[in-house]
């Protein structure tokens, strides 16, 4: 039986401090969980619908599954609808990642709405981006709107939580190229692409900061013709991607 332990357990997951006290986070929905399950996460509890189990019982079978009612899935899941699942899974570590030879690595400065974030990951999936750096004050990798906003693409990104300047100080001596999206610069669509190195988004607000923007070796712009007087943070992330891609 499902009890109320464990139910205030799962629930307090929905939180930043106890996620980071059980080193857990959460996975709702029959299409996040899925892929959840075709992944290399731990998945330390899958709580269920008898629907979603008899449906996916061989996938289940090496897992800690807890059959629960609709009613109990709606008390635990953070979404509006779930008529599947949540998976309590443990979260990875926080291991250092760098470009490789030929590859992109995309760094967000400062982006703070869950929803931005969980875009931005589907997009750098999409785009066969799998490493992202994240500052400090990035909105939280596992908060549930963000692994929800990623559609599943969150179990092929990885991600590494630090001081941008701090890393930017440490790799500069191999002067890798850094591009950042600012207003007034290259244009994007006539900028020539290295072979490897940084993206750099910015906070949705303000951009990216001044300490980030000393390390910028390329500042591009995406060309206005319009009138609208920004983009959203996650679109310009696609914008910025499609040109790289076209231009390999």
């Amino acid at each position: 039986m499902f009890s109320k332990q464990q139910q205030k357990y799962v629930q307090s997951l929905q939180i930043k401090k106890y996620r980071q006290e059980h080193h857990s986070f959460l996975v709702e929905g029959a299409k996040s969980v899925l892929e959840l399950l075709d992944s290399d996460f731990e998945v330390e509890l899958l709580l269920c619908t008898s629907k979603f189990l008899v449906e996916n019982e061989k996938k289940l079978k090496k897992i800690l599954v807890e059959e629960i009612s609709q009613t109990e899935l709606e008390k635990t899941s953070t979404l509006q609808s779930n008529d599947a699942a949540v998976a309590v899974v443990k979260m990875k570590l926080n291991l250092t990642l760098q470009a490789g030879a030929k590859e992109f690595v995309l760094v967000l400065d400062d982006i703070r709405d869950p929803g931005n974030l969980g875009t931005i990951l589907r997009i750098a999936d999409w785009y066969d981006i799998n490493k992202v750096i994240c500052s400090d004050t990035t909105v939280d990798f596992y908060n549930p709107k963000v692994i929800a906003a990623s559609m599943g693409s969150f179990t092929r990104i990885q991600t590494f939580y630090t001081n941008l300047q701090t890393y930017f100080d440490q790799i500069s001596i191999n002067k890798p190229a850094i591009i950042g999206t600012f207003l007034n610069n290259t244009n994007l669509h006539q900028f020539n692409f290295p072979d490897a190195g940084y993206i750099v988004l910015g906070n949705e607000s303000n951009g990216i900061g001044e300490v980030v923007e000393k390390f910028v070796t390329d500042k591009v712009t995406i060309p206005r013709f319009g009138h609208a007087e920004s983009l959203n943070v996650g679109i310009a992330t696609a914008i910025v991607l499609d040109n790289l891609m076209r231009r390999k």
